[in-house]
């Protein structure tokens, strides 16, 4: 039977707007929003449960697109030695950065890794994400990349979360391949991209392109194995420079690229023409201290999607909140509140292929959503830090938080 959740309001997020419907009421039915609209229109039902939100305000479930929630160890004390004035080439040069998580990573047993992933993606689920994608990317080697995989298979399985998973082996040259970055391309394209595919790990396919990564020659070489698999591709594009990796995520049709603080203008339309969602990450913008702001009058002028997303890794954006990262994307990118919401709901979502079933409370849509005890959508981007109240509902059941403990 039905379940009816009435006395609230509904930031329905559609065409990325709050579209907002006062004094609303939302009807589900097992996984699947039945009918949602003004209470006063509700059509004669039978509900086996009603709940009163008690004037809650409520949206799509948030949609945390880009992550790297998997990897062992941490990096505080290179954060630490970045604000002593060590640069990122210099820690590298000396084992840090990825480097030092890879060999974290490799160290670890799936279990370990299960159980540090675990506590993250709770944080996430506090802060009302019911949507997730996670990276691989830290195992750089065929076992390792599947272990961090398996792991992010085990957390859709065993928590109230949505997860998609990404095979990020594109991510950084393993010390074994030392100078030889077309021939550890080789490996990914031939061996690993193939055999984690099979295992039904893989979702869609990432890559990052940079200098002091891989090159577009190369990362093109990943799509076109991508492609041959029949997975949809995303890329790291233009954070420290500009290589047009976004345009040739676009020609590939990608679902996102992201980063983007180098993006220009050719950049900017290939991705319109598209479709690809520019997703922004303002908490490795904070972290590092960057100065470039990502181009989102272009953005803007030429219609392209913004997500926004944690970035959560143990690097360069150690963020245990979506919420804030809403918040920073208004104060440090000067984003609107009601863009930032859409930028976690119906453009997250769109990011991940997932825009027919999610990121949008309408009839036949997905049953995630979060009943918020604020006044106005807009404070959830207001409010710096914190637990807002709330009820998280997923797949129609309401979560117990106190119980995932």
């Amino acid at each position: 039977m039905a379940t009816l959740w009435r006395n609230c309001h509904a930031a329905t997020m559609a065409r990325g707007e709050y579209s907002a419907i006062e004094r609303a009421a939302i009807v589900t039915r097992g996984d699947r929003i039945e009918w949602i609209g003004p209470e006063a229109a509700l059509p004669p039902m039978e509900a086996a449960h009603v709940h009163d939100l008690g004037g809650a305000w409520v949206t799509p479930g948030l949609i945390d697109c880009h992550t790297h929630l998997v990897f062992g160890g941490n990096r505080s004390q290179e954060f630490e030695q970045r604000l002593q004035g060590v640069d990122y080439a210099r820690i590298a040069a000396q084992g840090g950065g990825i480097a030092s998580t890879v060999r974290a990573t490799r160290a670890a047993t799936e279990d370990e890794l299960y159980a540090s992933a675990r506590r993250r993606a709770l944080h996430l689920l506090r802060d009302g994400v019911t949507t997730l994608e996670v990276k691989s990317g830290y195992g750089l080697d065929l076992p390792n990349e599947r272990k961090m995989l398996r792991v992010a298979r085990r957390l859709g399985h065993t928590l109230p979360l949505t997860v998609r998973a990404t095979c990020l082996a594109a991510h950084a040259l393993p010390p074994e391949f030392a100078g030889r970055a077309d021939e550890y391309i080789d490996e990914v394209v031939r061996r690993m991209l193939p055999v984690l595919a099979a295992e039904g790990l893989v979702d869609a396919v990432d890559a990052f392109c940079e200098h002091l990564a891989f090159s577009p020659a190369q990362v093109e070489r990943v799509f076109q194995a991508a492609v041959q698999l029949g997975l949809p591709v995303k890329l790291h594009a233009e954070q420290l420079s500009s290589l047009h990796g976004a345009a040739l995520a676009a020609r590939y049709g990608a679902l996102s690229a992201d980063h983007l603080e180098y993006l220009t203008e050719s950049d900017v339309q290939a991705m319109a023409a598209a479709g690809t969602v520019a997703v922004l990450l303002p908490g490795a913008f904070y972290a590092l201290r960057e100065t470039r702001l990502p181009p989102l009058d272009l953005l803007r002028r030429h219609g392209v999607p913004m997500a926004i997303s944690s970035d959560l890794n143990p690097g360069t954006s150690p963020a245990l909140s979506l919420r804030l990262m809403l918040s920073m994307a208004c104060t440090l990118f000067r984003m609107t509140p009601q863009e930032a919401l859409a930028g976690a709901t119906t453009h997250a979502a769109r990011a991940l292929g997932l825009q027919a079933t999610h990121g949008v409370l309408e009839a036949g849509r997905v049953a995630d959503f979060v009943a918020w005890e604020v006044e106005h959508p807009s404070e959830l981007a207001y409010w710096i830090g914190g637990d807002l109240p709330k009820q998280v509902i997923r797949h129609g059941a309401r979560i117990s938080l106190s119980a995932l403990d």
